[in-house]
């Protein structure tokens, strides 16, 4: 088949690597714009980019979808189908009605839960036991179109965004492979999403990184998985911030924020406790628990804020 990919993070790329070895012709890809990142805010291509130009293909990287000029070339590309993956943006009908198979998305979460910008790493903050990838046909809706296939995975108790989010790109390229053989097939269904059990996955923001001692363990552990690998969980200690990076549940209890274990470093909360496996404290590398304790001699007087 012939189509156009849309895509920008590395979640994308495992599926547009899959299309491109699966044999389709990919007329183009389509990604959004360079921008700067890191502390010296170095103007960086998107993975996606790196990816296709690595490929020989032809990258697009509008600002928008709407404009007339944008809307003639994916017109004269000709696409039998439109694929989005993680694209950040919205495609405008004009566009969703160019390719005579229709827009296919594949989508981070088990539809109709947690449509939105963030629906994996809101899988682990939300503590779900259950994750995985959905396909979809794309209309004007925020990941409302009907369903094609779903994947489930178990997500484990200790198991991080960036942790799930890199087996389900994995995943999301084997479902859109089998998504675009039954599509080329006519044999793709539409299952349409019921949506009364619809939930939101909004786009993460660093107001969400305090950590609220006073809350469960259950629930800062989730915090704490769910923010990894960005924005990050924050506490502070003496002053100082420190993220925290990896915990996991304790049994110990106490005066939330306080230190109630130094082997292992245990924090308690609102109802018992986290262990603290490794954090970064301010202007300082990553470390584990045991190297930071060596420069930070913690007692139980001690409490995080």
């Amino acid at each position: 088949m012939n189509i156009v990919f849309m895509g920008t993070p590395d979640f994308a790329v495992h599926s547009l690597d899959r299309i491109f070895s699966d044999g389709h012709k990919v007329s183009a890809v389509f990604t959004k714009q360079d921008m700067p990142r890191g502390r010296k805010m170095i103007l960086t291509p998107p993975e996606v980019k790196v990816f296709a130009e690595s490929k020989g293909l032809t990258v697009f990287q509008p600002s928008t979808l709407r404009d007339e000029s944008v809307i003639n070339i994916i017109r004269d590309l000709s696409p039998d189908v439109i694929v989005v993956v993680a694209y950040g943006k919205l495609l405008p009908k004009e566009v969703l009605e160019i390719p005579p198979l229709g827009c296919i998305n594949v989508h981070g979460s088990l539809l109709p839960r947690f449509r939105g910008a963030a629906p994996i790493q809101w899988t682990v903050l939300s503590g779900d036991k259950v994750g995985g990838v959905t396909t979809m046909y794309m209309n004007e809706g925020l990941d409302t179109g009907d369903m094609i296939l779903k994947h489930e995975t178990e997500v484990g108790e200790d198991e991080t965004s960036e942790e799930l989010f890199n087996r389900l790109a994995v995943s999301g390229a084997e479902l859109l492979s089998e998504t675009l053989d039954l599509l080329a097939k006519g044999e793709a269904t539409k299952t349409p999403q019921n949506e009364a059990e619809a939930t939101y996955a909004p786009m993460l923001d660093k107001s969400m990184c305090r950590i609220d001692w006073t809350k469960s363990a259950y629930e800062v552990h989730n915090l704490v998985r769910g923010l990894n690998s960005w924005p990050m969980a924050l506490t502070t200690l003496d002053g100082k911030r420190i993220k925290i990076i990896k915990t996991k549940k304790s049994e110990l209890s106490g005066k939330p924020g306080f230190v109630v274990s130094t082997d292992p470093l245990t924090v308690a909360c609102g109802k018992g406790s986290v262990e603290i496996i490794s954090l970064q404290p301010e202007g300082k590398k990553a470390m584990d628990s045991k190297s930071f304790l060596m420069g930070h001699k913690l007692t139980k007087e001690n409490n995080f804020e």
